[in-house]
């Protein structure tokens, strides 16, 4: 009889007396619902686009010492593109059924995404228990780059935490442990070798030994257990470096879609990379010394620029970007504005904007709108440090950094995690009666009180 009771008394806790607990009582079974559908019924479902079936066939063959490199690149079915290293590490892939071996797949890069996202939360300071956790978590699993990198089941969850230990590694001067996962993350596709630059500004020169040491370790590994390991280099590193204008969401491919002129093409590639070089310049410049915000800062311009610059950016590399995104909570971020936010849902929102009604405007929406957004994210980020910058030098502050002085007390997120507004209770009976020594507002603590005011 007593466990009724209390079981029923959970459904209306004492204890949620905060906006922070209110959300949080609110979002973790949204959070943790959602992940669970992404996990086992849209991704087991799976869709027409299968990254992983030219994975487990190249792993079979490697195995069976058989050429690998053998996709007819005219064709558009998702080809096996990833160097010998990569093919070493992956190959026990193909030691039990195709079936079985997506789902463990699917599983890997699951448990790789919530891994990286604990590890967001930690870089940050934000605890289990804070509200941070279950709105990152939905926030994430309701993106359109990790539904599709488990629906499509590639190895993007796999690279992203590679990226967030790679930072956290870089930021606790753990430099050789450092460049070991940012070279594993090589060894299987080039996607975060940017992220040495960082590296690199801050003087952290022995992550290279690791970095390029561990993918050439594992490439001579890999060489003579490889069939045809010489025609990654003489014919699959050729097609990467060419830009296709099919699911292709960078400059290039998008300009070859559209028929746009090569120097038009040319045009806009170079006044991005410029506006990239003029962010970079500024962040090393002036925020080396504010390391979380620089690193993760540099990181999203660094991949963003990739992605939109190179021969090659599909809408779900936008998985690198989530450091940057929970800078926002910092507060000097570049992300506190609605355009960056307007940005984000460009390459971020699994939104489909194709079109019955109005088929023309509603595809070419659709196929611009991740490269706009990755062009308009770091236009906003080089428009904010700019104007930074030309405020300091016009107040003689370029010495003390380019700051405004009003940021210094401006609200920093993670101060307030644990400690947000309180909500405020029906006074019971009690609380409405006057007692003889004390008037009726003194009945309420203080905390309390000062939420009532």
């Amino acid at each position: 009889m007593y466990r009724a009771p209390v079981l029923l008394r959970q459904l209306e806790p004492r204890t949620a007396r905060t906006t922070a607990e209110v959300i949080k009582f609110a979002l973790w079974p949204l959070a943790v619902m959602t992940v669970l559908n992404r996990i086992f019924i849209k991704a087991v479902n799976g869709f027409i686009t299968d990254d992983f079936k030219p994975v487990y066939n190249a792993s079979l063959a490697f195995l069976n010492h058989q050429p690998v490199y053998t996709a007819n690149y005219n064709l558009v079915d998702p080809h096996y593109l990833y160097p010998p290293s990569g093919t070493l590490l992956i190959a026990p892939l193909a030691l039990i059924d195709p079936e079985k071996s997506r789902w463990c797949f699917i599983l890997l890069n699951a448990a790789a995404i919530i891994v990286a996202w604990y590890l967001l939360l930690k870089l940050f300071k934000f605890t289990l228990s804070s509200v941070a956790a279950p709105v990152l978590l939905l926030a994430m699993f309701s993106s359109e780059t990790v539904i599709n990198t488990l629906v499509f089941t590639n190895v993007n969850g796999c690279v992203l935490l590679a990226e967030v230990a790679f930072i956290m590694l870089l930021l606790a001067r753990r430099d050789l442990w450092a460049g070991a996962i940012l070279g594993l993350s090589i060894a299987v596709k080039p996607t975060l070798a940017p992220l040495v630059l960082i590296a690199a500004a801050r003087g952290q020169w022995k992550v290279f030994y690791t970095a390029i040491g561990v993918p050439v370790a594992l490439t001579a590994i890999a060489w003579p257990l490889s069939k045809d390991a010489d025609k990654f280099f003489t014919r699959t590193a050729r097609y990467l470096f060419e830009s296709r204008d099919y699911f292709n969401s960078a400059i290039v491919g998008n300009a070859a879609y559209y028929g746009l002129p090569l120097w038009l093409t040319w045009g806009i590639r170079i006044i991005m990379g410029i506006v990239v070089a003029i962010t970079l310049w500024l962040l090393y410049r002036y925020y080396r010394e504010d390391e979380l915000f620089f690193v993760t800062t540099c990181s999203g311009v660094l991949m963003t620029a990739f992605f939109l610059l190179s021969s090659l950016g599909q809408m779900y590399y936008s998985m690198m970007l989530f450091p940057l995104l929970m800078s926002v909570v910092l507060r000097n971020s570049v992300m506190r504005n609605w355009p960056a936010w307007l940005a984000v849902f460009g390459f971020m929102s699994y939104d489909k904007w194709l079109s019955d009604r109005w088929q023309g405007f509603g595809r070419n929406l659709e196929y611009l709108r991740i490269t706009f957004g990755w062009g308009l994210l770091l236009i906003v980020i080089a428009c904010v440090l700019v104007d930074r910058y030309l405020a300091a030098r016009r107040e003689g502050r370029l010495p003390f950094g380019i700051d405004p002085e009003w940021m210094r007390s401006a609200p920093d997120s993670r101060d307030a995690a644990e400690d947000a507004p309180r909500v405020a209770e029906p006074a019971t009976a009690y609380e409405n009666t006057p007692d003889k020594a004390t008037n009726g507002s003194e009945l309420l603590d203080e905390p309390r009180a000062s939420a009532l005011k």
